[in-house]
């Protein structure tokens, strides 16, 4: 996988052209028409609907040009495709656990879907890095801003083709 792709499952491209749309074709459309509204009503420099609206529009610009960029830069990787399903890579849910014997489970996902909270851990991320190319059974360490940690790779699995 080249450094510089954005690997993504196919739920989070759709996630992400779901957000493009509904800015593009809601959000956008309707604080156009309340700038419209305002600018009408006069002098522009105190009016708070205005200078909101404005503002808001370019937010809105921001993240529509970040999305498109993410999407041209997105590489769809099916994890039900994973022709190696006996080590950790893009899309695996692996079951760890640390000295203490706290088990966890995380999903490997793209940077744009993940969801620590949820399991989901960005590609990027420290601890996803040591999981690349793991088996079942090895020990890996993670390097944390509050030191080390070692955690054991318990099991591996991956989603079923459809």
């Amino acid at each position: 996988m080249k450094p510089s792709s954005n690997p993504i499952t196919p739920a989070g491209l759709a996630a992400l052209r779901a957000r493009y749309d509904h800015l593009l074709g809601t959000e956008r459309p309707a604080i156009v028409e309340i700038v419209s509204w305002a600018a009408g009503n006069g002098d522009r420099s105190e009016n708070g609907d205005y200078l909101y609206g404005r503002k808001r529009m370019r937010e809105i610009d921001r993240e529509l040009a970040h999305l498109a960029r993410r999407m041209k830069a997105a590489q769809v990787i099916d994890p039900a495709q994973q022709p190696d399903r006996t080590r950790a890579w893009f899309g695996a849910t692996v079951l760890i656990a640390d000295e203490n014997d706290e088990e966890r489970a995380v999903t490997l996902v793209g940077d744009d879907e993940q969801d620590p909270s949820a399991g989901r851990i960005g590609w990027s991320a420290p601890i996803a890095r040591a999981l690349r190319g793991a088996a079942v059974g090895d020990l890996r360490t993670v390097r944390l801003p509050a030191g080390e940690k070692e955690w054991e790779v318990l099991a591996i699995d991956y989603p079923e083709a459809r």
